[in-house]
């Protein structure tokens, strides 16, 4: 077992724990970072598959996403716009195929009236809303205990128009049922983004992508850290008092000041502390699941939606691809379509041969863009279910009730333990920008917390180590 000293420990190599452990390197604090996986990058992950360059992970950057964008211009990255000139498609509950431009989608004019009119509701009720605290809102339990369905079917008997709003938070975002997650966290999803206006406007949601893949975030600050960043290393025990932390693997003991667990919440239970960690944080992390959602890369010789005068963009909350966008990579002459299957519609075809899904999932993207798109040259599924250090995507949200009880506990500090992940972010949450700002302002706690205490000095040893 080999042992390394250093200030802090940070427990994860994502986006938000090598954002937090660079502050912390330039504050002047000695830093390691631990990964479980052989990678760095967590939910971020740009690959190469039969010679198509997908993005497995997060790709997208939001107007909206300062956070992001300070990094990505502090790494030297470019942007490129998504591909939207031409017309979005929409599939009604019928299967009538209708074109159209603009946000709201071509529904009967009683059901957009609704639509519009839930959207300004919502938008009311977001604004009211602190994003890094809802749950100080002043109805925030009596939010928490109606599920996101249920608060639909309380404003609108029209079920198209419910189908429809929900999709944007539970297909499109939460990758959980609507029934399934509360109302109040409906509203923080929306807070995140400005307004529920930004999440119904995939032209701002889903503005731009990184050239090279996003993924090169958490790439390029683990190269500043070098050969403090070790990967293979499944954190397997938490030795920790007020003095400081002991985090073991299987061949590392780190001893350290502080530790920062930038992992998904869920996944803090899979290490072993001693002593427990406190029943509240216990308790909180019983109420956390992971959302579910198949990304599914098609690639085409072309992007032959293009010659249709089509954007690539679909939506339907009927069809099992509920939503789907041009792809292509900046520079590629070939085409690429992603779509989304989320919860109860993933569980479905995973019940499936993989053949049978594959051509179910492609039937479905023909109903948006015709029979060419059956027969893609490259086709892969992003199945973050099976990945062991995530099992989800893409992101934790709480059940009914778990937000006002136990949100404001998500962050707090267990003695010289910190949390850090896009899952505990308001701005951001669930977001690359989100896990950004987490780091920043844990990295800040910590250094405030260790009071400027140089590099180097030494750390005294854990008595129960």
């Amino acid at each position: 077992m080999n042992r390394i000293d250093r200030d802090v420990v940070v427990v994860g190599a994502g986006a938000s724990g090598l954002t937090a452990a660079t502050d912390l390197v330039a504050a002047g604090y000695s830093v390691t970072v631990l990964e479980a996986r052989e990678r760095v990058g967590g939910r971020l992950k740009t690959d190469d598959i039969d010679g198509a360059i997908l993005e497995i992970g997060g790709q997208w950057v939001s107007p909206d996403q300062d956070a992001l964008k300070a990094t990505l211009n502090d790494l030297g990255l470019e942007t490129y716009k998504r591909y939207r000139d031409g017309d979005s498609v929409y599939i009604a509950k019928d299967g009538h195929l209708t074109r159209f431009t603009g946000e709201i989608f071509p529904v009967k004019p009683e059901t957009e009236r609704e639509m519009v009119r839930l959207i300004e509701q919502l938008d009311a009720l977001v604004a009211e809303v602190d994003p890094e605290q809802p749950w100080a809102h002043p109805r925030a339990v009596e939010l928490d205990r109606v599920s996101f369905a249920r608060w639909l079917e309380e404003q609108t008997d029209d079920q198209e128009a419910r189908d429809n709003i929900g999709l944007f938070i539970a297909g499109a975002m939460l990758t959980k049922p609507a029934h399934a997650f509360s109302a109040l966290q409906a509203l923080l999803m929306a807070a995140s983004a400005g307004s529920f206006s930004n999440l119904v406007d995939a032209d701002f949601i889903l503005d731009e992508r990184v050239v090279g893949g996003l993924q090169q975030v958490p790439i390029l600050l683990a190269e500043r850290l070098g050969d403090e960043v070790h990967l293979n290393q499944p954190v397997r025990t938490v030795r920790w008092d007020e003095q400081g932390v002991v985090v073991i693997t299987e061949d590392l003991e780190v001893h350290a000041k502080r530790a920062i667990l930038a992992v998904p919440p869920t996944l803090i239970t899979r290490i072993g502390f001693e002593p427990p960690l406190p029943r509240r944080q216990q308790q909180l992390h019983q109420h956390l699941s992971m959302g579910f959602v198949i990304k599914v890369h098609a690639v085409y010789e072309t992007p032959f939606w293009r010659e249709d005068g089509l954007s690539g963009t679909a939506f339907s909350p009927y069809e099992l691809v509920h939503e789907a966008y041009d792809n292509t990579n900046h520079g590629d002459t070939r085409g690429t379509l992603v779509g989304f299957v989320s919860d109860e519609a993933a569980d479905r075809v995973f019940a499936l041969s993989a053949e049978e899904r594959r051509q179910q999932i492609l039937t479905s993207l023909s109903h948006y863009y015709g029979e060419r798109a059956l027969n893609p040259v490259v086709y892969y599924e992003s199945d973050w279910g099976v990945e062991d250090w995530t099992r989800g995507a893409y992101a934790a949200s709480f059940d009914l009730g778990g937000l006002a009880r136990y949100g404001a506990d998500l962050r707090a500090p267990v003695g010289p333990i910190r949390f850090s992940s896009s899952d505990l972010a308001g701005h951001g949450y669930q977001h690359v920008d989100g896990a950004i700002r987490v780091g920043h302002a844990t990295a800040a706690a910590v250094s405030n917390e260790l009071g400027g205490r140089p590099a180097g000095q030494t750390v005294p040893t854990l008595e129960h180590a």
